[in-house]
Protein backbone atom coordinates (compact mmCIF):
# COMPACT_ATOMS: atom_id res chain seq x y z
CA UNK A 1 0.00 0.00 0.00
CA UNK A 2 1.45 3.47 -0.85
CA UNK A 3 2.34 5.84 1.96
CA UNK A 4 -0.53 8.00 3.26
CA UNK A 5 0.93 11.12 1.62
CA UNK A 6 0.70 9.59 -1.90
CA UNK A 7 -2.64 7.79 -1.56
CA UNK A 8 -5.52 9.48 -3.36
CA UNK A 9 -7.87 11.14 -0.90
CA UNK A 10 -11.47 10.16 -0.90
CA UNK A 11 -13.56 13.32 -0.87
CA UNK A 12 -15.72 13.71 2.21
CA UNK A 13 -19.39 14.38 1.65
CA UNK A 14 -20.29 18.02 2.12
CA UNK A 15 -23.19 19.29 4.13
CA UNK A 16 -24.17 19.18 7.76
CA UNK A 17 -22.63 16.51 9.93
CA UNK A 18 -25.14 13.93 10.90
CA UNK A 19 -25.12 11.83 13.98
CA UNK A 20 -25.51 8.10 13.48
CA UNK A 21 -29.14 7.07 13.33
CA UNK A 22 -30.54 5.07 16.17
CA UNK A 23 -32.38 1.90 15.20
CA UNK A 24 -35.91 2.73 14.13
CA UNK A 25 -35.21 6.41 13.45
CA UNK A 26 -35.39 5.97 9.68
CA UNK A 27 -38.69 4.09 9.95
CA UNK A 28 -40.07 6.73 12.33
CA UNK A 29 -39.03 9.53 9.97
CA UNK A 30 -40.57 7.72 7.01
CA UNK A 31 -43.88 7.15 8.81
CA UNK A 32 -43.99 10.74 10.11
CA UNK A 33 -43.32 12.05 6.60
CA UNK A 34 -46.09 9.91 5.14
CA UNK A 35 -48.58 10.89 7.85
CA UNK A 36 -47.79 14.59 7.43
CA UNK A 37 -48.21 14.44 3.65
CA UNK A 38 -51.53 12.58 3.91
CA UNK A 39 -52.84 14.93 6.58
CA UNK A 40 -51.92 18.02 4.55
CA UNK A 41 -53.49 16.56 1.40
CA UNK A 42 -56.72 15.84 3.27
CA UNK A 43 -56.85 19.31 4.81
CA UNK A 44 -56.00 20.93 1.47
CA UNK A 45 -59.40 19.76 0.22
CA UNK A 46 -60.89 22.35 2.57
CA UNK A 47 -58.99 25.05 0.68
CA UNK A 48 -61.06 24.45 -2.45
CA UNK A 49 -63.89 26.42 -0.82
CA UNK A 50 -61.70 29.57 -0.94
CA UNK A 51 -61.86 29.57 -4.72
CA UNK A 52 -58.13 30.33 -4.93
CA UNK A 53 -55.51 28.15 -6.59
CA UNK A 54 -52.97 26.70 -4.15
CA UNK A 55 -50.10 29.05 -5.20
CA UNK A 56 -52.25 32.15 -4.62
CA UNK A 57 -53.48 30.81 -1.30
CA UNK A 58 -49.93 30.05 -0.22
CA UNK A 59 -48.67 33.52 -1.14
CA UNK A 60 -51.64 35.13 0.63
CA UNK A 61 -50.87 33.08 3.74
CA UNK A 62 -47.27 34.29 3.79
CA UNK A 63 -48.45 37.88 3.45
CA UNK A 64 -51.14 37.60 6.13
CA UNK A 65 -48.92 35.87 8.68
CA UNK A 66 -45.60 37.47 7.67
CA UNK A 67 -46.83 41.03 7.49
CA UNK A 68 -46.22 43.39 4.59
CA UNK A 69 -43.42 42.03 2.39
CA UNK A 70 -41.52 43.13 -0.68
CA UNK A 71 -41.97 41.04 -3.80
CA UNK A 72 -38.41 39.76 -3.37
CA UNK A 73 -39.05 38.67 0.22
CA UNK A 74 -42.24 36.95 -0.86
CA UNK A 75 -40.51 35.20 -3.77
CA UNK A 76 -37.84 33.86 -1.38
CA UNK A 77 -40.44 32.72 1.14
CA UNK A 78 -42.39 30.91 -1.59
CA UNK A 79 -39.21 29.62 -3.24
CA UNK A 80 -40.18 30.94 -6.67
CA UNK A 81 -38.71 33.47 -9.07
CA UNK A 82 -39.78 37.13 -8.93
CA UNK A 83 -41.78 37.01 -12.21
CA UNK A 84 -43.90 34.20 -10.75
CA UNK A 85 -44.61 36.22 -7.61
CA UNK A 86 -45.46 39.29 -9.69
CA UNK A 87 -48.13 37.30 -11.57
CA UNK A 88 -49.55 35.91 -8.31
CA UNK A 89 -49.72 39.37 -6.76
CA UNK A 90 -51.48 40.84 -9.81
CA UNK A 91 -54.11 38.08 -9.55
CA UNK A 92 -54.53 38.65 -5.79
CA UNK A 93 -54.79 42.43 -6.33
CA UNK A 94 -57.50 41.96 -8.98
CA UNK A 95 -59.51 39.97 -6.44
CA UNK A 96 -59.07 42.65 -3.78
CA UNK A 97 -57.08 40.35 -1.48
CA UNK A 98 -53.80 42.31 -1.37
CA UNK A 99 -52.62 45.81 -2.07
CA UNK A 100 -49.25 47.36 -2.76
CA UNK A 101 -47.97 50.17 -0.58
CA UNK A 102 -44.94 52.40 -0.93
CA UNK A 103 -42.57 52.40 2.03
CA UNK A 104 -42.75 55.78 3.80
CA UNK A 105 -39.01 55.73 4.61
CA UNK A 106 -37.83 54.71 1.14
CA UNK A 107 -40.22 55.42 -1.71
CA UNK A 108 -38.33 52.96 -3.96
CA UNK A 109 -39.52 50.06 -1.79
CA UNK A 110 -42.96 48.61 -2.41
CA UNK A 111 -44.52 46.15 0.00
CA UNK A 112 -47.55 43.93 -0.42
CA UNK A 113 -50.12 43.92 2.37
CA UNK A 114 -53.24 41.78 2.80
CA UNK A 115 -56.52 43.61 2.65
CA UNK A 116 -59.19 42.89 5.28
CA UNK A 117 -60.91 40.73 2.66
CA UNK A 118 -57.67 38.78 2.04
CA UNK A 119 -57.22 38.21 5.76
CA UNK A 120 -60.84 37.00 6.05
CA UNK A 121 -60.40 34.54 3.16
CA UNK A 122 -57.38 33.08 4.92
CA UNK A 123 -59.03 32.99 8.37
CA UNK A 124 -62.12 31.29 6.92
CA UNK A 125 -59.90 28.65 5.33
CA UNK A 126 -58.11 28.05 8.59
CA UNK A 127 -61.45 27.61 10.36
CA UNK A 128 -62.52 25.02 7.76
CA UNK A 129 -59.26 23.06 8.19
CA UNK A 130 -59.50 23.22 11.99
CA UNK A 131 -63.13 22.05 11.83
CA UNK A 132 -62.04 19.07 9.73
CA UNK A 133 -59.39 18.25 12.34
CA UNK A 134 -61.92 18.62 15.18
CA UNK A 135 -64.09 16.05 13.44
CA UNK A 136 -61.20 13.61 13.11
CA UNK A 137 -59.97 14.20 16.66
CA UNK A 138 -63.50 13.67 17.95
CA UNK A 139 -63.40 10.15 16.55
CA UNK A 140 -60.36 9.31 18.69
CA UNK A 141 -60.54 7.94 22.21
CA UNK A 142 -59.72 10.25 25.11
CA UNK A 143 -56.51 8.26 25.60
CA UNK A 144 -55.47 8.78 21.95
CA UNK A 145 -56.20 12.53 22.15
CA UNK A 146 -54.12 12.77 25.36
CA UNK A 147 -51.27 10.91 23.69
CA UNK A 148 -51.41 13.25 20.70
CA UNK A 149 -51.50 16.28 23.02
CA UNK A 150 -48.33 15.04 24.77
CA UNK A 151 -46.58 14.52 21.40
CA UNK A 152 -47.57 17.91 20.02
CA UNK A 153 -44.70 19.93 21.59
CA UNK A 154 -42.22 17.51 20.00
CA UNK A 155 -43.90 17.83 16.60
CA UNK A 156 -43.86 21.62 16.95
CA UNK A 157 -40.10 21.55 17.69
CA UNK A 158 -39.51 19.34 14.66
CA UNK A 159 -41.59 21.73 12.51
CA UNK A 160 -39.43 24.65 13.67
CA UNK A 161 -36.33 22.70 12.68
CA UNK A 162 -35.20 22.17 16.23
CA UNK A 163 -34.33 18.65 17.27
CA UNK A 164 -33.20 17.62 20.68
CA UNK A 165 -34.61 15.53 23.45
Amino acid sequence: MPPASTRPRTPRPRGPRREPQRPGTLDLADRLHSAAIHLLRRLRREDDASGLPAPQLSALSVIVFGGPLTLGELARAEQVRPPTISKLIVALEQQGLVQREVDAGDRRVVRVRATPRGTKVLQDGRQRRVAALVSSLGALSARERALLARALPVLERIARGAGGD
